[in-house]
């Protein structure tokens, strides 16, 4: 028989009135995440369908994605979907500038961040959050379809995130859309190339990638997907999302 390891315990570790410091401290994180769960529920539930928006926080105003993304949002807005961003600046900013500028909600979801210090100016909708994981949640659970423009690891870290939700089916399946084959396409052609070839990844799971880099055919892609199913969540799905 193999012997467990006994795990001692926080007091045994630590004097009682450390431990229980500890414990209090640990539960008010937990609420604190939980309070944020229920705050952008209470604000973005009756806000569909919406887009999500993606990019580099680095790119200025005038620059050729900014303006892109300022187009490629007004767009969706106009078309009838609620934009949602990180709130933050660059093509953060670019996304709630284009919605805001349109005929539909743009919605911010800030992160607080030592280097970043306020939100931007094109929300009509602005939360604020101190924790990633349930701003993550907030992004995969209302939005229809996912628009990725240029960016840096926490644009990859969303799109791996939502492409990980859909693969798993733990999420409903939404159009993922990058744009900027310039930029996106030796990430694929490496995933190709490599991840499918060794077999990490099936050839099946590209397809839930699409690379569009005009403006116009990247809603048309959108309306696409959605012309069979129409916008409305399955039971599938709302169980989907609850689970999230």
């Amino acid at each position: 028989m193999v012997n467990k390891l006994k795990v001692p315990q926080l007091r045994a570790l630590a004097s009682p009135e450390r431990s229980t410091a500890i414990k209090a401290r640990e539960s008010w994180h937990v609420l604190g995440i939980i309070s944020e769960f229920i705050e952008a529920t209470e604000a973005l539930a009756d806000i569909r369908p919406a887009i999500s928006i993606f990019g580099s926080a680095r790119i200025k105003p005038g620059e050729f994605w900014y303006e892109r993304t300022v187009e490629v949002a007004r767009k969706f807005s106009d078309a009838g979907f609620a934009v949602l961003s990180g709130g933050g600046p660059g093509l953060m900013e670019a996304a709630n500038k284009g919605a805001f500028e349109g005929k539909s909600i743009s919605v911010g979801l800030n992160m607080q961040l030592p280097h970043e210090a306020h939100g931007n100016p094109y929300q009509d909708v602005s939360l604020s959050f101190r924790h990633f994981f349930p701003r993550k949640v907030a992004f995969a659970k209302y939005a229809t379809a996912f628009v990725a423009m240029p960016g840096g690891w926490g644009t990859l870290d969303e799109l791996l995130e939502v492409l990980t939700l859909i693969q798993t089916r733990v999420g409903r399946k939404i159009p993922v859309i990058l744009m900027g084959s310039d930029y996106w396409q030796g990430l694929l052609d490496w995933m190709r190339n490599v991840q499918v070839a060794q077999g990490t990844v099936s050839a099946a799971d590209l397809d839930l990638i699409r690379l569009i880099d005009e403006p116009d055919q990247v809603v048309e892609a959108v309306f696409d997907f959605y012309q069979q199913r129409g916008f409305y969540t399955t039971n599938e799905e709302r169980e989907l999302n609850l689970n999230l």
